[in-house]
């Protein structure tokens, strides 16, 4: 193409969506284009998706989610913003591990083969990243002040050693994630998984877990509510009163276990007088006790420790337990209470042990009818009834129900009920109110190779001694090839044998890395300084940060989320920065969605099915009725709408795709097909009609360049009676749909920024004033505006033909070229039409002054061709009028 503006008869007059990229990508790579500097006199905005992991290929997700990304930032580029919008690697890991597991190289050949690869394929999509701000959380530039920041939290106390209870295969000898154990066995050995208590690293978020759930209730007005409210309950605040249940159980030594009380913690404590046992974590020291001599108990406790340990996957499992033998004392009426050892009970959360409401507590009630305990209602409702084999919701309602069966605590209400038992065991010192939280400290201590080392040097001496600032970073070797037998780096002395720090002896460097959302919990900070080499951050962030709009998938919701306010929280107490929260605004983009087939094999093990392989029957509505396999013509499962999956043959290659029709097309079917918060299920037939559509684009700025039109449309622009009408009609239409699409931009509906470039489209195809006067000028000025509308979304075909027509010449380079403004003189009718009525029914349409009087409108009316063709020589009896809309002529 050239891209002289006015040599226009040589411009393509077919639309070669890879030839079009390429000379858009060269030109914009030519211009470094995105690089971004900071600049005090221009208004920032920092705009930031997650950043991915380096799995090898970009996916439909990656597509959308970075599509949105690109633009906000075109848009706000062309409203004058200093706009970032950068791009990095989240490039620790396991499956990096498991990569090399499978095909015997090392994890960070892997690793950078897969960033080169994905980047490119960012490359070909066309995004306005800035590269040369480009990050990977594998690099020691980067990780080196992972390692600076934990240093510093250990020395402030935040960051702590403890033993943690971890996930063991006594095959391949190593430590397993939750996600790794499958019913309660290694998913790679098979082997029966063990529980292992080894020390690691803690962070100390709970500090700072009354600021997390404030700053979520009053400063973040621009998340969605969904993600807010799934934070406030993973902090999980709860008030209540934590009280002991006595005892006289005495361990071995003689001494009584724990002083003789066994804590629990509730927040009914109106239910009190209802506990009908105890039950306690497998890890408890009442538990334990009792297993000494119960060789059945013991193997009970053995089997619960099996599996995951999070509360998600207890809250899973069937509800099993077994009694210990031993008895509490209730601390109010002295009774005894079964203690007995539950597989539900988490030692981490609380003291280990609960207090057992079967009456008023769904879970409780499931295992007393389970093991045949006693059941007590002590809260009524009026009303209801209650059935001791059945649960009813009503059972936990403390906003109606009132106590009974409870001695002199009955016939209180809620509050009144846990005022008085929270008194009564405050008198008998044995409880007390209290906030406890779901929130746990942050284990980061990871026993694998691809990550973060922890900094920390191990001597016989002087114990755990972390390793001065100076010897930053700790490298990891990078040629180590997991093989399934542990950690690789228990077996490089190259990397274990080093000096104490303190006394100068020989050594070990600690094996453990860090858990990889340290990696994620700040990068986005990173991008502001990422070339600087003596802080961690420095004045960039000072410039960029808050973050303005954050993108990202809703599975990112909570731990992520969580940790990068913990982290930043960290960083401005440690004087690194300005800010209490990182991110302004939120966006959690849909999910892309694939119908999927499939087909149970004899060996019970599903098949799945390329949509391309099957016959498929659709109704009407395009819904499937039955699908069939080509190969042999059996039947085979329609499993419905689901998030594309390489495993369920229903993923669609975005480099296919972009080769097919083009990055444009892909960005545009994206955006246009839902709007960003929503999932998006795929269609081929619309993919191909968006492609259609940047077709008659371009056949468009073809047709307008044989006009000649542009290079003198602007002098025209302003002098409405320079215009006639058919091309103040066009202008009208163009600049009504623009104030649309403008609000469209700034609410980022992009769905809707689309159809309105659609109908742009529409009204230049439609216009009917060629010859008239000012009509090459309204057509230039109309695609110029269209041109710049779907420029954020269409970046390339926008640039060749704003460049090929001469555009470029009045209004400089589109990248940043002055967004459009509504012309509020082209809204200023001098007509309108009038939609025409018979006796109710339209009959055609007719045109009167903008200004008309209700008796010149019906003078029009009588007089018009469509009333004399409808109701000839008829007298009217009565003319309704409806201003600016119909007028109904009785007769």
């Amino acid at each position: 193409m050239r891209v002289d503006p006015y040599n226009l008869p040589t411009m393509q007059d077919k639309y070669n969506h890879l030839e079009v990229e390429r000379a858009a990508q060269a030109h914009w790579t030519a211009r470094d284009a995105y690089r971004v500097v900071e600049d005090a006199r221009k208004r920032k905005f920092y705009a930031c998706s997650m950043l991915p992991y380096p799995s090898g290929k970009l996916h439909m997700g990656h597509v959308r989610n970075y599509t949105i990304n690109d633009m906000l930032t075109r848009y706000l580029r062309m409203n004058g913003y200093n706009v970032l919008m950068p791009m990095g690697w989240d490039a620790f890991g396991l499956p990096a591990e498991n990569a090399a597991l499978k095909n015997g190289v090392p994890p960070a050949k892997w690793t950078y083969e897969n960033i080169a690869y994905m980047k490119r394929q960012m490359q070909a999509m066309g995004l306005a990243i800035d590269w040369s701000r480009e990050i990977a959380s594998c690099d020691p530039s980067y990780y080196k002040w992972n390692q600076w920041m934990f240093l510093k939290m250990l020395d402030k106390g935040i960051a702590y050693r403890k033993t943690q209870v971890v996930n063991w295969d006594p095959v391949d000898q190593t430590v397993l994630a939750n996600e790794q154990v499958i019913d309660g066995k290694g998913w790679r050995t098979g082997a029966v998984v063990e529980k292992r208590e080894i020390p690691g690293y803690y962070l100390k978020i709970t500090d700072y877990a009354e600021e997390l759930l404030d700053h979520v209730q009053h400063k973040l007005p621009g998340w969605p509510e969904r993600v807010k409210l799934m934070q406030e309950n993973w902090i999980g605040r709860s008030e209540g009163v934590r009280f002991a249940f006595t005892h006289e159980i005495r361990g071995f030594d003689g001494q009584l276990i724990g002083d003789g009380r066994m804590y629990v913690f509730t927040t009914r404590a109106d239910t009190i007088m209802g506990v009908t046992f105890c039950a306690v974590a497998p890890e408890h020291p009442l538990a334990a006790h009792a297993a000494r001599t119960n060789a059945r108990l013991a193997a009970f406790i053995e089997e619960c420790k099996k599996g995951g340990t999070t509360e998600a996957e207890l809250a899973l499992r069937d509800k099993e337990g077994m009694p210990t033998g031993l008895v509490v004392f209730h601390p109010l009426t002295g009774e005894p209470v079964d203690v007995w050892v539950g597989n539900y009970v988490l030692m981490d959360y609380g003291d280990g042990a609960v207090m057992g409401v079967p009456g008023h507590d769904e879970r409780d009630f499931a295992f007393a009818l389970k093991y045949n305990l006693p059941i007590k209602q002590v809260v009524h409702v009026d009303g209801e009834r209650y059935d001791y084999k059945h649960w009813q919701d009503w059972y936990a309602d403390k906003e109606r129900g009132v106590t009974i069966n409870s001695d002199i605590y009955s016939g209180f209400t809620y509050g009144e009920a846990v005022r008085a038992v929270t008194h009564a065991l405050e008198q008998k010192g044995l409880g007390e109110k209290k906030v406890t939280w779901r929130l746990r400290d942050w284990g980061i201590s990871r026993q694998r190779y691809w990550g973060t080392p922890i900094p920390i040097i191990h001597c016989e001496v002087h114990g755990a001694v972390p390793v001065p600032e100076k010897d930053l970073p700790v490298v990891l070797p990078p040629d180590c090839v997991p093989d399934g037998s542990g950690n690789p780096l228990n077996r490089r002395e190259d990397f274990l044998a080093c000096a104490c720090p303190v006394c100068g002896q020989p050594a070990r460097r600690e094996t453990d890395t860090m858990d990889t959302f340290v990696d994620s919990a700040w990068y986005f900070m990173r991008y502001c300084d990422a070339g600087n080499d003596r802080a961690m951050v420095g004045e960039g962030t000072r410039y960029w940060m808050p973050m303005d709009q954050y993108i990202g998938g809703i599975e990112h919701a909570i731990l992520h989320l969580l940790y990068a306010r913990f982290w930043t929280k960290v960083m401005r107490d440690l004087g690194l920065v300005r800010i209490d929260e990182p991110f302004t605004k939120l966006l959690t983009q849909g999910m892309v969605l694939n119908e999927a087939f499939s087909r149970t094999g004899e060996k019970a093990g599903k098949q799945y099915f390329w949509a391309h392989e099957l016959d498929i029957v659709r109704d009407e509505h395009a819904r499937v009725v039955s699908a069939t396999a080509r190969a042999d013509g059996r039947p085979v499962t329609y499993e419905g709408w689901t998030t594309m999956s390489k495993s369920k043959n229903n993923g669609v290659d975005p480099q296919a795709l972009i080769e097919r029709y083009g990055a444009d097309t892909a960005r545009l079917y994206t955006m246009f097909t839902a709007p960003p918060e929503a999932t998006l299920e795929w269609n081929d037939a619309a993919l191909e009609g968006s492609y259609r559509f940047l077709r008659r684009v371009w056949n468009f700025g073809h047709k307008l360049a044989a006009m000649n039109g542009v290079a003198t449309y602007v002098q025209r622009i302003g002098a409405a009676a320079g215009f006639g009408r058919q091309s103040k009609a066009l202008r009208l239409e163009m600049h009504t749909v623009l104030r649309q699409v403008d609000y469209d931009y700034q609410r980022m509906q992009y769905n809707t920024v689309v159809s309105g470039a659609m109908k742009m489209l529409n009204a230049l195809e439609d216009f009917k004033g060629a010859g008239e006067e000012g009509a090459g000028a309204a057509l230039a000025e109309g695609f110029g505006i269209l041109l710049r509308a779907l420029y954020p979304a269409t970046p390339h075909i926008a640039h060749e033909l704003w460049q090929a027509l001469g555009y470029v010449a009045l209004h400089g380079e589109l990248l940043d070229a002055p967004w459009p403004r509504v012309d509020e003189a082209a809204l200023q009718q001098d007509e309108v039409e009038l939609v025409l009525q018979v006796n109710g029914k339209h009959r055609g349409s007719v045109s009167v002054p903008a200004s008309a009087s209700r008796e010149e409108i019906e003078r029009l009316a009588l007089a018009s061709e469509a009333f004399a063709k409808h109701a000839p020589g008829a007298q009217p009896k009565k003319v309704i009028v409806v201003a600016g809309r119909l007028v109904n002529v009785v007769i």
